[in-house]
C-alpha cells in the first residue's frame, strides 16, 4: 500500500523523536492506522488495524523500550 492510499491522512510522528530522521509516522485513516518511514513519506505503508495497532504499542510500553 502507498501512502496515497490514505488521503486526506494527517501523519504525525512522535513527539519523543526530537528532530531525529530515523522515525516511523502513523496516521488514522478510516479503519486502518497507516505506519510509514520518515525519511520516504511516498513510499510503502503498512496498514493494521486500530485494535492491532493498539496491542503494538502495549507491547512496546510493557517492554520499556525508548
Amino acid at each position: 500500500m502507498k501512502a496515497t492510499d490514505l488521503p486526506g491522512a494527517l501523519w504525525r510522528k512522535s513527539s519523543r523523536s526530537g528532530d531525529n530522521f530515523n522515525c516511523v509516522e502513523i496516521a488514522r485513516s478510516g479503519s486502518v492506522v497507516g505506519i510509514r518511514d520518515s525519511k520516504d513519506p511516498d513510499g510503502d505503508i503498512l496498514a493494521v488495524s486500530p485494535a492491532a495497532f493498539r496491542r503494538f504499542v502495549g507491547g512496546l510500553r510493557s517492554e520499556q523500550i525508548g
